[in-house]
């Protein structure tokens, strides 16, 4: 599915190319502090799917629990998040899918740290559910 969108002030704009069915609920806490909500909403993409069109983003790495380094990149002007991915590969993208015009159309199948929802969160209903990270061959059947 082609989506585009932008970031709240407009000096990011994008096109990506997503899949419906890899859209996504991430209900961790450092989703929770980054995004100032309960959860995250995204759909997880590959680099080359992803086409910047206007604008240059900045670019946060937070170091997770488990050590590993993710990016965060954001427009420098109004702050809007628009994907992370890992800082050393950036090859798969978690494209924050309330900056698509189309997001109406992306209802997510798949919640993942479930363990972190907050209780009056709990009453999303997906496909699939996750208490931690699943790894990747068990949400998408590919090793």
């Amino acid at each position: 599915m082609q989506i585009d969108g932008r970031c709240l002030c407009g000096l990011i704009t994008y096109e990506a190319t997503i899949d419906p069915d890899r859209v996504a609920i991430c209900h961790c806490t450092d989703c929770q502090v980054h995004s100032g909500s309960a959860f995250r909403w995204v759909a997880q993409i590959s680099k080359e799917d992803f086409r910047l069109l206007s604008g240059h983003l900045k670019t946060y790495v937070k170091t997770a629990q488990s050590g590993s380094k993710r990016a965060q990149l954001f427009c420098p002007e109004c702050g809007t998040s628009l994907y992370g991915t890992d800082a050393a590969d950036p090859q798969t993208f978690s494209l924050r899918l309330g900056t698509a015009r189309q997001a109406r159309e992306l209802t997510p199948g798949l919640q993942i740290w479930r363990r972190s929802a907050l209780g009056w969160a709990s009453g999303i209903e997906t496909k699939m559910q996750f208490d931690e990270q699943p790894p990747l061959r068990q949400i998408t059947g590919k090793q």
